[in-house]
């Protein structure tokens, strides 16, 4: 397992500070953000450093029903190879629900969502995770996700399906304490139960993140500084085993490179503490074991046990997993359905925490569109977001974000009410000049097609 040492998730907002923070061994960069054929400058100078850069992809949707799309897994495999990646790392999420698999309509989550701990589950993932190492020039390592939402029924903790997981797949582990933190506190699941089962071996390296929590739930932001109970986590953590590499992930509200690199600190610290903790483990459990040492070599003498190990669960039959795959997907279409077209929970569900986990899916599209298409908060102004957020409640996102920002302004511009007449004009000719497969200024003969598009939507 390559060692990588301390690191920093890469995003433009703080690249030039990235790039003069001391003691920074490699960096994590999102994979769906990096275009191979034109690298950022940043990450070619950390590159000519020696800093490794890690792909970090958020849109396989490995925990999905479906099988892994080809193009997604070329593309993921084009930025490994671009960025001399050492691995790449993914999610244990599902982001999409519905289509052909259950002839419903295709939806998209925008976010990360937590599949069921079932034996269903894990015979799908497992297969999804194979086809994704066979298609990958680079090891793949998986992460476990927050979560605001838990399954009824679920057969397995979260330890134990991660342990199958590696067992039956040699797939790597990235391990996200701050992850854990939230699964304690939303759905009271013991961290250290889950550290105590997993292989320990398979840990490719750590996520350390902030969030905050608003009544009686943790959410995980990537905008807050990371809190105690997180960094207590990655002690026990580093307690039990060396981590390979441990990264700090900030994706908003970006502080100075001084708290940065406060926080970066307290990660080694959390580390450092959690090494002098195993190491008194070892040496007591070497006393322990010179003080037994007569009794030890009586039993040295016993005849050896003949029972044997247990083995691990034979790899399902396509047909039971395509069977899988069918009562999985459903399972999946129903919840995304509730959470994103407002159509009835699902049984077994906390109708309260859904609300919660469907608030925060239309608060994240809003904040997403924003980045894709600045220029319509601009347009809107205070607006957009409460005018964003009716709008998502009863338009599910179907094409990712770039899509859904063109067809939120195309409903505002066939439905209004806009309000100021120049917002109207300045949000049709933004619409315009996205909507077609090349920008309406390159395209022939569009003054003519442009003025009775105008005379539609900007008259209405």
């Amino acid at each position: 397992m390559q060692r990588l040492g301390t690191g920093i998730g890469w995003r433009p907002e703080i690249a030039d500070a990235v790039e003069r923070m001391p003691g920074i061994d490699w960096v994590e960069a999102v994979a769906e953000n990096v275009c191979p054929g034109h690298l950022p400058e940043s990450l070619r100078r950390l590159r000519a450093r020696g800093v490794t850069v890690i792909p970090h992809g958020v849109s396989l949707g490995l925990g999905g029903a479906d099988r892994p799309e080809e193009s997604r897994l070329t593309a993921l495999a084009e930025r490994a190879e671009a960025l001399g990646a050492p691995l790449v790392t993914e999610h244990i999420a599902f982001v999409r629900a519905g289509g052909p698999l259950t002839a419903s309509p295709l939806l998209e989550a925008g976010h990360l969502l937590p599949v069921p701990r079932t034996r269903d589950a894990l015979d799908v993932l497992c297969e999804n995770v194979r086809i994704a190492q066979d298609a990958l020039p680079v090891p793949l390592a998986v992460e476990n996700i927050a979560a605001l939402i838990a399954w009824p029924g679920e057969e397995m903790t979260e330890g134990q399906f991660l342990y199958d997981l590696a067992d039956r797949t040699g797939v790597r582990l990235l391990i996200d304490v701050a992850n854990l933190h939230t699964n304690h506190v939303n759905r009271a699941e013991d961290p250290a139960k889950a550290l105590a089962e997993l292989p320990l071996e398979a840990i490719a390296y750590v996520h350390v993140a902030g969030g905050f929590e608003r009544d009686g739930v943790w959410h995980d932001s990537h905008a807050h500084p990371v809190p105690e109970p997180v960094l207590d986590i990655l002690t026990d953590l580093a307690s039990r085993v060396s981590p390979p590499g441990v990264l700090l992930e900030r994706d908003e509200n970006f502080p100075g490179p001084g708290v940065l690199e406060g926080e970066l600190e307290a990660v080694r610290g959390a580390v450092r503490k959690g090494r002098v903790m195993r190491e008194e483990a070892a040496a007591a459990a070497a006393e322990a074991a010179a003080a037994v040492v007569t009794g030890a070599s009586s039993a040295l003498s016993a005849p050896p046990s003949t029972s044997p190990a247990p083995a691990s669960p034979a790899p399902p039959i396509d047909a039971d997993v395509d069977a899988a795959r069918q009562r999985l997907g459903l399972a999946q279409a129903a919840l995304l359905s509730a959470l994103v077209a407002g159509t009835p929970v699902p049984e077994g569900f906390d109708r309260a925490r859904l609300g919660v986990q469907a608030r925060a899916l239309a608060g994240k599209r809003a904040d997403v569109v924003a980045k894709v298409a600045p220029e319509l908060p601009e347009i809107l102004g205070d607006a957009y977001r409460p005018s964003f957020l009716a709008y998502a409640h009863g338009h599910p996102m179907t094409g990712g974000y770039r899509r859904d920002a063109l067809d939120f302004a195309g409903h505002l511009l066939l439905t209004g009410p806009i309000g100021r007449e120049r917002a109207r004009r300045e949000l049709g000719e933004w619409w315009l000049e996205r909507s077609g497969p090349v920008p309406r200024s390159r395209r022939p003969g569009v003054r003519m097609m442009a003025r009775a598009a105008r005379r539609v939507l900007l008259h209405r």
